[in-house]
């Protein structure tokens, strides 16, 4: 399968990022976008660059807003990004009508001369792939001519089978790139990215579409007056009206309505009222549930009890909104001495990643097993919600030695209150990966809404009777 060159300035991110790195990101669309200017964006990338920081880069328009809304797989490529770079006049319209102010408009053809610029006074080395053949090279020669000490590591045209993948990494390794830039089109470059970018021994990886058409002279770019007031998608589509009415003239109707309703529901989320709500409901619901199972908690805490004579309740140091630690509540379903033999259990858990997880935990008494098949454990987290250290929903808060092991886009996940039940909850619980969970996690903590509550709320009921995932 060939990947096709698109036009389209897009691209996908992931990255461990030291603080001094570090760029503001303001959220829009359930992402988090960069908030900076062009000439501190170029400065944390060079340097990412220049410290061999791992970083995955991707840009955002209007057109890839409306890719995300219809494709799963670009969802989750973008879900493993690192920066994400708002591109173009409708990302910047957008953040207006959501309140979330953004810095300059980071397209790719912008930033690609300003970082070939660095990188040549930097002794960084870059790559071109993608374009049609030929388009890489001659947006490189045009580069180095523009800056003569700018060491180009190789460059490689987008149209390749797939079976030629693992020769094309190994010749991009062997090239030791401090800057890869892979312009394929959104959503290609971006699903490639993320599938490959383990094999990719390059700091910084860009999806940048179209950008090296720009350079190569395939494509004239609108006139400076004509970028500045935001119309440059008139002159591209003045340019190539038979291929691009669709996504410029349907496009971008459908995502101005789409920005206009995340605009006001973003508002509407940030008033003091949206939370107030949340308190509320949380301590209706967790107070009205406290006094109505009341004979439930005393036959559990009853048989718990008469098993081995143990404490009912298990109180674990957990940790919740921002990184703040608090103990949270379950009914005890292991062994009195659980925590001290979990040590020599870690290398038979059967979960990926950083959460331990058995289904024959041999730790789990007989009632354990019941109540945690039945998800009647998790109950005395209803007096958690009435202290407001939980809510009814939210990440499932976590245990300190799984944070610490956090990088990337996971420390999100403390961006909220932990709560009872959350989107992985309702979906598989432990059979979901750790990966996949954060993504679910970060979805929920960037579009929540008391709808969105009371739809999960609702869902966890057969979630509980299925039974799936729950060990």
């Amino acid at each position: 399968m060939n990947t096709a060159h698109l036009d389209t300035h897009t691209s996908t991110a992931f990255v461990s990022p030291a603080p001094e790195q570090a760029l503001a990101t303001a959220p829009l669309f359930g992402l988090s976008l960069v908030s900076a200017t062009l000439e501190a964006a170029v400065d944390a990338i060079t340097e990412r660059a220049a410290q061999r920081t791992p970083t995955t880069i991707n840009f955002i328009n209007a057109h890839c807003v409306n890719v995300t809304r219809r494709d799963a797989q670009y969802r989750q490529s973008l879900a493993q990004t690192d920066l994400l770079l708002p591109d173009g006049s409708g990302i910047r319209i957008a953040s207006k009508l959501a309140g979330s102010p953004l810095g300059d408009n980071l397209n790719g053809t912008d930033l690609f001369p300003a970082l070939c610029d660095r990188a040549a006074t930097r002794g960084l080395s870059i790559y071109l792939l993608g374009g049609s053949p030929g388009t890489a090279a001659k947006a490189a020669d045009a580069m180095q001519q523009r800056y003569p000490t700018l060491d180009i590591a190789g460059t490689q045209h987008g149209f390749f089978a797939a079976e030629e993948t693992e020769l094309l990494i190994s010749r991009i390794n062997r090239a030791k790139p401090d800057l890869l830039f892979v312009g394929f089109g959104v959503p290609i470059q971006e699903n490639w990215i993320a599938e490959n970018r383990h094999r990719l021994q390059v700091p910084v990886v860009l999806g940048v579409g179209g950008l090296f058409d720009y350079y190569a002279d395939n494509v004239s770019r609108a006139p400076a007056w004509v970028r500045r007031c935001g119309c440059e998608w008139m002159w591209r589509l003045a340019q190539e009206p038979r291929r691009l009415a669709q996504r410029y003239l349907i496009g971008n109707v459908t995502f101005l309505a789409h920005a206009t309703l995340a605009g006001l529901k973003a508002r509407l989320d940030r008033t003091p009222y949206h939370a107030a709500l949340k308190r509320l409901v949380d301590v209706t619901i967790a107070g009205s549930a406290l006094l109505v199972l009341a004979p439930l908690f005393a036959l559990i805490s009853l048989a718990i009890r008469t098993e081995d004579r143990g404490p009912a309740l298990f109180r674990q140091r957990r940790i919740g909104a921002n990184g703040k630690p608090f103990m949270m509540l379950k009914f005890r379903s292991m062994v009195r001495d659980a925590e001290a033999r979990r040590a020599e259990l870690l290398a038979s858990s059967e979960r990926d990643g950083v959460c331990f997880k058995m289904k024959r935990d041999p730790r789990i008494t007989r009632v354990g097993a019941w109540l945690r098949k039945t998800s009647l454990d998790e109950l005395p987290q209803l007096i958690n919600v009435l202290r407001g250290d939980m809510s009814i929903v939210g990440p499932r808060p976590a245990l300190p030695d799984e944070v610490i092991t956090y990088r990337d886009a996971s420390w999100q996940r403390l961006g909220g209150k932990p709560g009872i039940t959350c989107t992985w909850q309702v979906s598989g619980r432990a059979d979901i990966p750790f990966e996949q969970q954060v993504v679910m996690d970060i979805d929920y903590l960037n579009s929540r809404s008391i709808l969105r509550d009371f739809a999960l709320m609702l869902r966890t009921v057969p979630a509980v009777l299925s039974r799936r995932g729950a060990y």
